[in-house]
């Protein structure tokens, strides 16, 4: 339904009205200008999500969204309307119906203002849109004069420019990420979650992996472990985890923030379970044992080998959900928030051990939004910003004193600030730093 059909449904009989607006040429209309603009033309047929579709056509998703989901509510109500016989809810349903009619006025202004900018025409056409959209739609799809500058895909790709224009080559050891894109399908398109991301990490290496809320951290590690596959080749020691993840997923562990124990197991038969899953078959029960002693060893959870989970601290829980992980021995170590809810001295601590670990010469990965009191046991950062586009982007990856120089920050913390966006408290720095660092890798 649009701006046009809900006034004259309000003044007049709607039935004329929408048999002349569902014509056979509206529909046509639509069909042509979305495909002109990159869109599939039988969206032109899909209710709500085809005022969406035009939005995408004009570069304002955002506004699309709101102008379908107010699209749907409008229809909803006029429905309604039809059955509701007593005044007083005839009343407020027409009220509601009116809030949303000029609510989705000003959403659909500034659709077409970005119509007429990808189309490269008068701003005047912002008002036959409005009031005439079934007559527009038919002259911009079927005449050739009317042209777009950019498709959709091309304006959602527009700020996703390549940072650093090539893939890294495959090393025999250590970590190699070459992710192109990470993508999902959110409201009927593809939305990039991740885009352009490569690097390479030494073993030996312990790496502290920092961006704000929603800049795609957990996504990026479940990419880099092939727990969420992204269109990228991730490489570790010569060996691809995605072609040979069978293989390769004993050479990974990734303890996410969450604690997967049962609470009324003991520490020893928690960790002799986790073996059956995180040792290769054919190893028996005796080197399973041999390894759980070991690990229960190195983290310092011995004393605690028959106590039950439940009973455990809270650092103690989190050493033996690390413990689990570190089982199988991996080659590639990634652990999400492993010191949330610890105090500062038993964080420490845990972060001593993970250091250990990379001097073990593994690569060991880590998010930590506390990264200052235990920056000094780290090697290298990543740092992840959400572009304007809100799509996590690499930002930054060395050591940690050339991140300093380059953000001009002394805390990692006052780093995050600088790329979180200022409606988020921050400074809204992302996409300048994102632009500095392509400038800095393609020389």
């Amino acid at each position: 339904m649009t701006v046009l059909q809900a006034l004259l449904l309000i003044f007049f009989n709607g039935d004329e009205v929408e048999n002349i607006l569902m014509s056979v040429g509206v529909w046509l209309g639509f069909w042509f200008l979305f495909q002109k603009s990159g869109v599939k033309g039988w969206w032109a047929f899909c209710p709500w999500a085809r005022e969406y579709m035009l939005a995408r056509c004009a570069g304002r998703e955002p506004e699309g969204r709101v102008t379908s989901v107010l699209a749907f509510m409008m229809t909803a109500c006029t429905i309604a309307l039809e059955f509701i016989k007593n005044d007083a809810g005839g009343v407020i349903f027409g009220l509601f119906f009116t809030i949303l009619l000029f609510t989705r006025l000003i959403y659909e202004i500034r659709v077409y203002n970005g119509l007429t900018e990808v189309y490269g025409v008068s701003k005047w056409w912002i008002i036959p849109w409005l009031f005439a959209d079934f007559l527009v739609a038919p002259i911009w799809g079927l005449s050739k004069k009317f042209q777009p500058e950019w498709k959709a895909e091309e304006i959602q790709r527009a700020s996703l420019a390549t940072i650093q224009g090539h893939n890294i080559e495959g090393m025999k050891e250590g970590l190699t990420v070459n992710l192109d894109e990470r993508t999902a399908t959110e409201f009927f398109q593809k939305k990039y979650l991740l885009y352009d991301i490569h690097m390479y990490i030494k073993p030996g290496h312990m790496v502290l992996l920092l961006g704000g809320s929603g800049a795609g951290k957990t996504t990026f590690l479940n990419a880099v472990n092939g727990y969420e596959k992204a269109k990228a080749k991730v490489t570790l020691n010569g060996g691809n985890i995605y072609s040979e993840y069978k293989k390769m997923q004993y050479e990974v562990g990734f303890v996410p923030q969450q604690e997967l124990m049962r609470g009324k197991d003991t520490v020893y038969h928690t960790l002799m379970d986790a073996s059956l899953l995180r040792v290769p078959l054919g190893v028996s029960r005796a080197q399973r044992r041999a390894r759980v002693e070991e690990v229960m060893k190195i983290f310092g959870l011995e004393p605690v080998k028959n106590n039950l989970v439940e009973k455990l601290s809270g650092g103690q829980k989190k050493r033996a959900s690390i413990a689990m992980e570190f089982i199988s021995n991996p080659s590639l170590f990634i652990l999400d928030e492993p010191d949330s809810g610890l105090d500062g001295v038993m964080a420490r601590e845990l972060m001593e051990q993970l250091r250990a670990i990379a001097n073990q010469g593994k690569i060991v990965i880590v998010i930590t939004h506390t990264p200052d009191r235990v920056i000094d046991l780290f090697d290298d950062v990543i740092v992840l910003a959400k572009d304007k586009n809100r799509t996590g982007r690499l930002a930054f990856f060395g050591p940690i004193e050339e991140a300093r120089a380059f953000f001009g920050k002394e805390k990692m913390e006052e780093v995050v600030m600088a790329i979180n966006r200022k409606e988020e408290g921050g400074e809204g720095r992302a996409d300048e730093f994102i632009e500095r660092y392509a400038e800095v890798q393609n020389g």
